[in-house]
């Protein structure tokens, strides 16, 4: 087994034996094997929500079986001369498919994946210019069925292959929902090729292993067998008669609610090769589950490495690394020299991302036991999707575009000042509603290092609506100490069929939406129009922040 190496400052390393004895001392493992709803609280509701979504620990067996369909399944979409997948999702049902593709990569004569999860004109654009209707297969993946973005997806992408295709459109689709769901009846109606209905009992961000994972991972040429194997030998290895301490998932989950009640709580993960895409969805998992009630861990995803002292008294420091790693765990043994609490462990190759995911998964649960929140809930996340729709109402009966109130007449100095509102302990999330080239990411990075380098704040990125299912929850729900700058711009339309908006106006509302929240939760948030020259508005903006820099 890979071991979970804690290395904690002395009153820290005390809070976790502390805590690693009271949860085998209430047989924590056990309780978890047996699916036990008790261990987060005995209010009912969230008794209720447990109950109906601990399928993940047992889903990898469930799937085990399975393996020999779905290869037939992706055997039977090449034999059809498909060359490319596009998953069409939102959150859980998007970032695994996502980090298996960027992880394992696609297999010799298996579909390339990409992923569709940005309602930006210029994403969904780009995604149908990039292919060829005759060659590309859609999967259609939404646990609820009703996601709106992923609707939105489903129409373009419906129209764009049956004016190549025609009644033979629907040939070109699959659908990965829970039973019973609206994409299910929609799927059968279309005449998809296949639907997929996964276990119920499954949340979205505990779905990797599951038909959501499974289905893209089959599509790419992944070895779903070693993959699944690798999460059971996890399972076995920390079950039920595991002692917590010798337990990696219970001592991780452990070592981070305590961190976060030490005030530890931005959660710095330092993934080395081939592990690094694995960020985004650690990102989801422990934002979404532990951002509640004020309480909350803060995952910083992608943020380069810098010396022990740029870091105040907030960081965790996770490092996952390779087979011989000498660089990173030289960096980490230099911040534990300097006191900050360093978590490390190391995996041979690339299939045990199977592993990973189980790790992650119950980590989080124990967290969330720590933390005394329910970590399957999200109940922060549909007042955004409720803005959304107020603002569309608006905007469909006014019909022109919502907007706020005039800014300020140097609006680039004024964000770059906002940063200043920050205090120790806090956080600064940079909210990005448009298309993620890598030239907008590289210099949203940059302007994240800026942040960094003046404030000693932790930084984090996120691209709407992708955040809104991922980080939002965090966001509006967890401790108070983000300071959220919001950037919007312009890059044309493409209608919706079936809407009375296209997709400019759903972006819009959706950004404008989210902000409202956040005003609503007292957060600390500026929105900022860059305009149609986004390029041209980021490099304003890191002008304006290099030159407020303190004396």
């Amino acid at each position: 087994m890979s071991r979970v190496e804690l290395a904690l400052p002395p009153d820290l390393e005390r809070a976790v034996r502390v805590r690693l004895a009271r949860l085998d001392a209430d047989g924590f493992a056990a309780r978890l094997e047996r699916r036990d709803p008790t261990l987060w609280g005995d209010d009912p509701n969230r008794r209720e929500v447990a109950t109906n979504r601990l399928g993940w620990l047992t889903v990898p067996a469930t799937m085990r079986a399975q393996t020999a369909a779905l290869r037939d399944f992706a055997g039977s979409v090449r034999s059809d001369g498909y060359t490319r997948v596009v998953l069409l999702g939102m959150g859980g049902s998007s970032l695994a498919p996502e980090v298996l593709r960027r992880v394992l990569g696609a297999a010799p004569g298996f579909l390339d994946l990409e992923v569709l999860d940005s309602t930006s004109p210029a994403a969904v654009n780009g995604m149908l210019e990039a292919g060829d209707p005759s060659s590309t297969f859609f999967v259609v993946s939404s646990k609820s069925g009703t996601t709106l973005e992923v609707s939105c997806f489903e129409r373009v992408a419906w129209a764009w292959v049956e004016k190549a295709r025609g009644t033979d459109a629907g040939r070109s689709f699959a659908a990965i929902t829970d039973p019973g769901t609206p994409l299910e009846k929609l799927a059968r109606d279309r005449g998809y090729r296949r639907v997929f209905a996964n276990p119920p009992d499954i949340g979205g961000r505990y779905s990797a292993l599951s038909l959501f994972g499974l289905v893209p991972a089959a599509l790419i040429g992944a070895d779903l067998d070693r993959l699944l194997d690798a999460a059971l030998t996890e399972s076995r290895e920390s079950g039920a008669e595991v002692g917590a301490e010798q337990h990696a998932a219970i001592r991780l989950g452990a070592a981070l609610g305590e961190m976060a009640l030490a005030g530890r709580d931005k959660v710095t993960l330092v993934l080395a090769s081939p592990f690094e895409p694995l960020g985004a969805w650690i990102e989801q998992l422990l934002a979404e589950s532990t951002g509640k009630e004020g309480r909350g861990l803060v995952p910083v995803v992608d943020e380069p490495l810098a010396a022990p002292e740029a870091y105040g008294n907030d960081r965790t420091f996770v490092a996952v690394t390779g087979a011989g790693d000498p660089d990173v765990a030289r960096r980490m043994a230099a911040l534990q020299a300097a006191g900050h609490p360093v978590i490390s462990w190391s995996r041979r190759e690339a299939l045990e991302l199977g592993a990973e995911f189980m790790r992650w998964e119950k980590a989080t649960a124990v967290a969330g036991a720590v933390l005394a929140i329910d970590p399957f809930d999200e109940p922060n996340v549909a007042e955004a999707k409720q803005a959304t729709r107020t603002v569309l109402d608006q905007i469909l009966r006014d019909g022109t575009p919502a907007s706020l109130e005039s800014g300020p007449t140097d609006p680039f100095s004024a964000a770059a000042a906002f940063s200043s509102r920050g205090h120790e302990g806090d956080y600064f999330a940079i909210l990005a509603y448009f298309h993620a080239t890598p030239e907008r990411t590289e210099r949203l990075e940059r302007l994240r290092e800026l942040v960094r380098l003046h404030t000693g704040m932790a930084t984090t990125l996120g691209f709407g609506p992708r955040y809104l299912h991922s980080t939002g929850q965090l966001h509006k729900g967890g401790p108070n100490r983000g300071v959220f700058l919001q950037l919007v711009g312009t890059e044309g339309d493409l209608e919706i069929p079936g809407e009375p908006y296209g997709f400019r106006t759903l972006l819009w509302a959706q950004g404008l939406g989210d902000y409202k929240v956040l005003e609503r939760h007292d957060r600390r948030a500026l929105r900022l129009d860059l305009g149609a020259d986004i390029e041209r508005g980021l490099d304003a903006l890191l002008e304006a922040f290099s030159a407020a820099r303190p004396a």
